[in-house]
């Protein structure tokens, strides 16, 4: 379920130096001209990428972040990033979403801790710093996503999104839209998904237009009244463009070894 989305804000100001002293060290927006450029900062040296003036010689763009599968010992943190999104919702945004935990505390915890268990959820890190996460599933939750509430066609590959945050000191860098164009693209990669799918809080309508905006389009509504986050949106994966400069990579996952054993074990028979 989603009912543990964040909605990222922009940040406004356009000034090298009022950014430097507003963002993380790991990531710098610069302005060169009317066009807007990253640098990305990389090993304590500046990387930027070609065609901007003042090119560093010999550099290599690189993401300053990583993503990686997250593990139960990671609770903590997700939960952390949960906490803080739930704070500033209430704080600062005209919508009752995670007013409390839904239902209850102790069943969001386990929500999340079973993602956890499940293999289904990422973490982006900035160094040791947690900076965004995001949950996700191959099959849909037959209790949201329920025809005739549901008008997407359920039986096309799809990868279903959940609990995507951002921490806030990293908002307005657009790390929320590229954590949600990744899921798609590794959704396809891995299962051949064709759609991407997001079920948001009912009453945030903020969040309903910033996933329009994004491409996504509304398909129906939860069946159960009484789950708040029911607005149901898909997007297709091929309309996903992949990032020129990404803000993050993802670490390989290991490689299983094969078992290794004297040669002169092995017996042949035809």
């Amino acid at each position: 379920m989603n009912a543990d989305t964040a909605r990222n804000t922009t940040l406004n100001s356009t000034s090298p130096s009022g950014l430097r002293s507003r963002v993380p060290t790991s990531i710098l927006r610069l302005f060169d001209g009317s066009q807007r450029v990253r640098m990305l900062v990389s090993a304590g040296h500046d990387t930027r990428p070609s065609g901007v003036s003042g090119q560093v010689p010999d550099k290599t763009v690189v993401p300053p972040m990583r993503i990686e599968l997250a593990k139960t010992k990671h609770l903590d943190a997700i939960l952390g990033l949960v906490d803080e999104a739930s704070t500033w919702l209430r704080d600062y945004k005209d919508t009752d979403q995670w007013a409390r935990p839904w239902p209850t505390r102790e069943e969001r915890d386990a929500r999340v801790l079973k993602g956890l268990q499940n293999g289904k959820t990422w973490i982006v890190w900035d160094g040791n710093t947690p900076t965004a996460t995001v949950t996700i599933a191959t099959a849909h939750n037959p209790a949201v996503w329920l025809e005739p509430g549901c008008t997407c066609d359920l039986g096309q590959r799809a990868v279903y999104v959940h609990r995507l945050i951002t921490a806030r000191k990293y908002a307005g860098w657009g790390l929320g839209a590229e954590l949600i164009d990744w899921a798609g693209l590794r959704g396809r990669r891995k299962n051949r998904a064709r759609w991407i799918r997001i079920d948001v809080w009912n009453t945030n309508t903020a969040l309903h237009e910033y996933y329009m905006k994004r491409g996504f389009e509304p398909c129906g509504t939860c069946a159960d009244p009484d789950y708040p986050s029911g607005a149901l949106f898909q997007k297709p994966v091929s309309a996903i463009i992949k990032p020129t400069f990404p803000l993050f990579a993802e670490t390989p996952e290991p490689q299983r070894q094969l078992a290794s054993f004297p040669f002169s074990d092995l017996t042949i028979t035809p």
